[in-house]
């Protein structure tokens, strides 16, 4: 039996609730299958479009007759871990029963420790919600928000991206997978809080989700981190002709080829990143990068990239 946490890409979720919910059905007969083999499964998930779509919900519900409140971003959060966890629930507790699994699903809200100190709140660099006019960034930042044209489409708020620190809820993760629960936390990276005065306060900032899978995958002493993508495989010289898909990396080799630029930021980077923090916390951890169907494939050594030291 391997300790397994999962960290879910955006191919995995839909764009729309009706497009999730159709999504997450696929997603969860690769857990269940991964289960069934007889890994302790824990899950996490991104949530960009989610978050950002409940941001925008929000922002246009309070300029309406209701006069609904603006909703704070971990607030926004908050929710989207709720509704990402309720769809992914359901459908792997749908999954369980039409294979006759007793096996239990539990989705935790989750917060993530960060540094106040952190340089990243100098400097927000994480797009989340919907594109913009230049003209309505302008009106937007008037009032505390901040924008950044993105690739000649338009502009999108932007929010700082500090690092994790810790889990808060990892006591809570760690009781139920060690009851053999199917656990699901840290969506969109968890719900980021600093300690301010000896108590936890919420902060507008997205947590990359790889980087927090990693440290949830560390607090839990998880066998093998996996971090899923659109790709089979990890590769160099990506789109070129020499373009070379690689089978296994060491953390050495891995760190070498983030020094050649050779992964793309704000796609597989982070991950590559992510994948070596996981492998440089404990001899004999192992991270592998693959796509969702090749999973059960990739932990039998067939396909994936593996990472370790």
């Amino acid at each position: 039996m391997k300790k397994i946490v999962l960290a879910l890409g955006g191919n995995a979720l839909g764009n729309t609730p009706e497009e999730q919910k159709e999504a997450v059905k696929n997603t969860a007969k690769s857990i269940v299958d991964l289960v069934e083999q007889g890994n302790k499964v824990i899950i996490s998930h991104g949530n960009g479009p989610q978050v950002g779509m409940i941001n925008l919900a929000m922002d246009a519900a309070s300029k309406s007759d209701a006069k609904t409140p603006q909703m704070p971003f971990p607030e926004c959060g908050a929710m989207s871990q709720g509704y990402i966890g309720y769809h992914l629930q359901n459908s792997i507790e749908n999954e369980l029963k039409r294979r006759n699994m007793d096996v239990m699903t539990a989705t935790i809200v989750t917060q993530v420790l960060v540094d106040k100190e952190d340089k990243a709140f100098d400097n927000p660099t994480k797009p989340v919600g919907a594109f913009y006019t230049k003209e309505q960034a302008e009106e937007m930042e008037k009032k505390g928000f901040k924008f950044k044209e993105d690739a000649g489409r338009g502009y999108r708020r932007v929010v700082p991206s500090p690092k994790p620190i810790d889990i808060v809820e990892k006591q809570a993760v760690e009781t139920l997978y060690n009851a053999n629960c199917i656990v699901i936390a840290a969506g969109g990276g968890g719900i980021p809080v600093i300690k301010e005065n000896d108590e936890l306060v919420g902060v507008p900032a997205v947590i990359d989700k790889d980087f927090t899978t990693a440290k949830l995958a560390e607090l839990v002493d998880a066998d093998t981190l996996i971090i899923l993508t659109a790709v089979e495989k990890v590769a160099i010289r990506f789109g070129k002709p020499d373009e070379q898909w690689l089978d296994k990396l060491t953390v050495e080799e891995a760190l070498t080829h983030i020094e050649n630029k050779e992964f793309a930021e704000g796609s597989m980077k982070p991950k590559v990143e992510a994948a070596i923090n996981f492998a440089k916390s404990k001899a004999g951890r192992t991270t592998l990068i693959t796509s969702l169907e090749k999973a059960a494939e990739g932990l039998e050594g067939k396909t994936g990239t593996l990472i370790s030291l």
